[in-house]
């Protein structure tokens, strides 16, 4: 894609630009482009670029003229973005933000005028412990900005490369050898069960641990992991009665059996709320490694590395979060005690 800078009014309605027959591609549609396709919608992305909903369509018709595609198509009440729209995002967003990153001075950025949204990939364990307080901090910081969250999914597809997501938290298990990535701490995992389970009645020994029946959680939908390696050394197995893909989710299954689970130590306040029971696994697991992730097309860019920033200083132990080490990705997917 050949990006040309506009000729134009400086904005995406403007009068002047290229038209149809224009091989290049005006700079300003292309900030168009990255906003309709991260909106699906024509009013919303002409309230996020300050111009009416007719300046906005206008714009999609040049978008559309100019790559030969309708980009976005009705699908009921809505639009959806066509395949070849949702081919090109990625590198629409990369163009966008070397591009804001090049024309910000001395890779400053004023967080009071910044308008931005950003979008964060982690479970709904780290959603339901850390967002309140991150988003707080960019109210008080950056209100222009926004903050997505997306939950992982139960295949691998490569979100910091295509755009899709802006940072990675977690268990960061990538193998894209251009994503950069950083410790932030070490997890570990607890046991829950509902109160008055059969296993706290008396210390709790692996042989007891294994006996009982286990939930595990996984994204992938895994029935065994880690924590079934370190029994079989020990000689043992435990049997696994189903999975689920979120933490969250398990402790409402927890509440109503005599199942065994697993949560991480941060997101041990989940688990209290619903009146459930902790405590320490009875085996010797490796510790479960939290980071944060993101492509390196954001190096340069001084408000992702506020966001950074951000996310560092809430996560590490002894930070804001008080000393609590982080909550952890779905232990069943990674090298660690999840199962």
């Amino acid at each position: 894609m050949h990006v040309t800078q506009s000729s134009g009014s400086g904005r995406p309605g403007g009068s002047q630009g290229p038209g149809p027959a224009l091989s290049g591609f005006d700079l300003n549609l292309l900030v168009a482009l990255d906003v309709l396709l991260e909106e699906s919608s024509v009013s919303r992305a002409a309230a996020r670029l300050h111009l009416s909903e007719p300046a906005m369509s206008r714009t999609l018709g040049r978008i559309r003229a100019a790559l030969g595609d309708p980009v976005l198509v009705r699908a009921g009440r809505g639009m959806v973005p066509t395949p070849h729209a949702l081919a090109v995002q990625g590198e629409v967003r990369a163009v966008v933000e070397r591009a804001r990153a090049l024309f910000l001075a001395g890779g400053r950025v004023d967080l009071s005028t910044l308008t931005r949204t950003f979008t964060v990939l982690a479970n709904e364990a780290f959603t339901a412990v850390y967002a309140a307080a991150l988003l707080d901090r960019v109210a008080r910081e950056a209100p222009g900005v926004r903050l997505r969250f997306l939950a992982e999914s139960h295949i691998d597809v490569p979100a910091l490369r295509e755009g899709v997501a802006d940072l990675e938290l977690g268990m960061i298990d990538t193998r894209s050898p251009e994503v950069r990535v950083e410790h932030l701490a070490d997890e570990r995992m607890l046991a829950v069960v509902r109160p008055g389970h059969p296993l706290l009645r008396g210390p709790v020994t692996a042989r007891g641990f294994a006996a009982a029946r286990h939930l595990i959680v996984s994204r992938r939908g895994r029935l065994e992991g880690p924590v079934d390696t370190a029994l079989a050394e020990q000689g043992l197995t435990r049997q696994v009665v189903g999975s689920v893909g979120t933490f969250p989710a398990s402790l409402f299954v927890l509440r109503e059996g005599d199942l065994v689970g697993l949560i991480t130590s941060q997101a041990g306040p989940l688990a209290t709320a619903l009146g459930l029971e902790l405590f320490e696994i009875p085996l010797t697991l490796p510790p479960l490694p939290f980071g944060m992730a993101w492509h390196p097309r954001h190096d340069a860019d001084p408000a992702h590395a506020w966001l950074r920033d951000c996310a560092r200083a809430l996560l590490r132990p002894g930070a804001e979060t008080g000393g609590v080490p982080p909550v952890g990705r779905s232990a069943m997917d990674r090298p660690g005690p999840g199962g």
